[in-house]
Formats: C-alpha cells, structure tokens, sequence
C-alpha cells in the first residue's frame, strides 16, 4: 500500500443466513433464507445465502415472492441473540489483531491494522489470516476491502472485495482514475436512487465526473438544484468521490452519551380503550426507565406518543412534559405519562405507542422530596429486578397487567429489534 496507514473493512457474507448453516450443517448445499414468520409464511426475507440468491431470491423481498421463485428454499425464523453472540465472537478475533476496531453494523466492522502489519506480513497475507480463522472458528465467509481510509476501505469491498473470488480488495488512492471512477454513481457510498437521478439530470453519470468536478463548481450546481443550504453536502459527495477520509478507526464511537431513552412499539391490534392503552403504557414506561437505569441516568422530559392505525386519516398525538425533579422510577415516570394520556388522547383506536425520557442527568444524586418518602425503597426494589431481568430474561418478573390480554410485555421478552432471539 502506497500509504502508512492501513484500514480494511471487514463484511461478513449473508450473515444472518451463513451463522444459519454453521449450526445446521445439513443445510450447506442448500438454499437456505432467514425470515420473519416460516410458519405463517408471511413477513420478508431478512438475510438469503448465496445459494439463494443464485436462485433469485433478495433481501428485504416478501417470503412468499421468494418461494415463488425458489421453491426448494430453506426457511429458518430470525434467531437476533445468536447473531449478536456470533458478532461478538468475530469482533474478539479482530480485537485479537489489533486494538483498533470499530463496529459498524452488526456484520460490518473497521479495522485500523497499520499497527500490526510488521507482525504479520502485507494487508493481504492477514486479511487472508483473518478471513480463514473465522471461517474455521465460525462458519463465516467474511470479505475484506483494504484501503488507506475509511470511506476508500467502505468502497473497496461493497464494489470489488464482494464480487471477487477471494474476497479481498486493496483500493490505493493512486488508482482511483482506474477504478472507483470508472463505477457509476450510483455505486458511490450514500448515493441512494433518488441522489443518483439528481446527479444524472445534472449531468454527473460516473463517480469520476463528480470527483473532477471543481469543488466550487459543485456548489453552485447543488444550490440551483437544492437552495443556498447545500455546500455542506455538496463538499461530502465531493470528498467521498474523492476518496477523502480523515476520520480515525476509534473503537467505542457509537458508545456516546444518549440524549433520549425511548421504546416505541406497533401493536397487534387496535386498543381502543384506556385501559387497554394504560397497560402498555406502563410497559412501555418500566422498559424506559429500566435502560436508564442500567445507563446510569435520569431523565427530566417525558414524552408519549399514540398514533391510529389509519395513514390515509392520522390521528393520535406526540406530547411531553417536565416533570418536577428528574427520575427513573418507573411508577413516577408512569404517571406523568398517564396525565399526557390522559389531556391529549382524543378517543380514537390506537395502533402505535411509544414513551421516552429526555434531558438526561447521571443517577449519582438526586434531590430527596418531602412528598416521596418512599423514593429509595421503591429504587432499590426495581434495582433489584432490573438483575433479575438481566440474569434470567425480562419475562422473569412480569407486572399483573402484563398478563392481561391488552399485556405485551411477555410476547416482547421474546424478541430483539423486532425479531425472535
């Protein structure tokens, strides 16, 4: 590589599906997809194996899509803690050689090895020691682009190390005229259809066009095409195009302080009594408050928000208020978010509720309140499940109202983001 530092982005192949077929080595030659509800034969295609996607099948594509056009396919439900493990354990092997790692999605990470290269050869001989050792350890097929930065190294494998039979590319800036600027671009890093159709009509068709297109000049045409409020992007199209990158490899860089703890879900069903809604309010609520309490914080805002099912005719409201001192007691939270129910709800079913806390300060102290005497026991009770929760699953301890019909706190006890664990 022309330069000192050395970054690659490391990809992991149809993730979802490739942990799939390390645990079920019966599936290997076979299509296999993972999706949201094999049973129901509903829901999308969340990750596909190569073998399907051969066969057509895509991500994001509707399950019953996919088995039209691949009938043989192998349907596994989402399993969202054994990926999260397995992301863990790849993550400990890079760790393993070098100290800078940065997590990018679930199965995409940075790695800075300028450090680590006089230990082990050229940026290819270890990516290849990476590629194979979690292969071996793991049953993953991960892809490598090599690069002197990030955004290069981003490049490198979504347009060449994905595409080739190694796995790995080595993007040096010197050769960009001869590759990178040769893609379409549509191909450029945060480009989506929509930007690629403006850039057309602007006359930009290739990523070299738009790197050799004067700064200033760039400017211009943006803020004819966007109004005056666009150098900024117009400079960040410019730099990635370019392949300008100074941001480090910094592990932790998603580990920042929150500004807002808040839990949002879709219900099954219409609810269209309080009651009803008060149920998972409270759920809502106690889940809020028992991440800010993990986090070490408090909040002063609460905020909710209730939404109908109808997008055609919204209704619903999104309301917050500040509380008198700030807390992560869940049953004082919840009855500030039961005025706001109360004031704003206009009768209407509801189909969406979400509740958050905002203006966040550390739990460390806390104004005492002649008016809530019994503030401590009521924290040190709910330290006490939040462990419970943590060492045996959230549905260990489960409020009355949660095992009512309208409860849904034990159904979500089951899932990750939305997904079965």
């Amino acid at each position: 590589m022309p330069s000192e530092r050395v970054v690659m982005l490391a990809d992991c192949q149809s993730f979802y599906a490739s942990v799939e077929k390390a645990e079920h080595p019966e599936y290997r030659h076979l299509p296999v997809a993972v999706a949201g509800d094999p049973e129901r034969r509903s829901g999308i295609i969340l990750a596909a194996c190569p073998i399907a996607k051969k066969a057509g099948v895509t991500t994001a594509e509707r399950l019953g899509d996919a088995l039209a056009k691949c009938p043989e396919l192998v349907i596994i439900r989402p399993r969202m803690q054994l990926y999260i493990d397995t992301s863990m354990k790849i993550t400990s092997i890079y760790q393993s050689f070098t100290d800078l790692v940065e997590p990018y999605s679930i199965d995409e990470q940075f790695l800075d090895v300028t450090g680590s290269l006089h230990l082990y050869g050229s940026p290819a001989e270890l990516a290849r020691m990476i590629q194979a050792r979690i292969q071996e350890e793991l049953g993953v097929y991960t892809r490598f682009g090599i690069a002197e930065n990030k955004i290069l190294a981003k490049t490198a494998c979504d347009n060449y190390a994905k595409k080739n039979g190694s796995g790995l590319f080595e993007l040096p800036k010197n050769r960009l005229s001869e590759t990178l600027w040769t893609l379409p671009i549509g191909k450029m890093f945060m480009v989506g259809s929509r930007m690629t159709r403006h850039f057309n009509a602007m006359g930009i068709d290739t990523i070299g066009k738009l790197a050799e297109t004067p700064l200033e000049r760039l400017k211009q045409m943006m803020r004819r095409k966007f109004g005056k409020n666009s150098d900024i992007n117009a400079e960040l199209y410019w730099r990635i195009a370019n392949g300008i990158d100074d941001s480090p490899v910094k592990p932790g860089t998603h580990e920042v302080a929150p500004q807002t703890v808040g839990h949002m879900m879709t219900l099954p069903r219409d609810y269209g009594k309080l009651e009803e809604i008060k149920v998972v309010l409270l759920e809502l609520t106690e889940l809020v408050c028992q991440r800010c309490r993990g986090k070490g914080y408090m909040g002063h805002v609460v905020s909710v928000g209730c939404m109908g099912a109808d997008y055609d005719r919204p209704t619903g409201f999104s309301r917050q208020m500040k509380m008198s001192d700030p807390t992560n007691v869940t049953n004082q939270v919840y009855r500030a978010a039961v005025e706001l129910l109360l004031k704003h709800w206009d009768g209407n079913p509801v189909r969406k509720v979400g509740v958050s806390l905002s203006q966040l300060t550390s739990d460390d102290e806390y104004q005492l309140s002649l008016f809530d005497p019994d503030r401590e026991k009521h924290a040190a009770l709910e330290r006490a499940t939040d462990a419970l929760k943590r060492k045996y699953g959230d549905a260990t301890i489960l409020r009355a109202v949660s095992i009512t019909p309208a409860g849904q706190a034990q159904h979500r006890s089951e899932k990750i983001g939305g997904h079965y664990k």
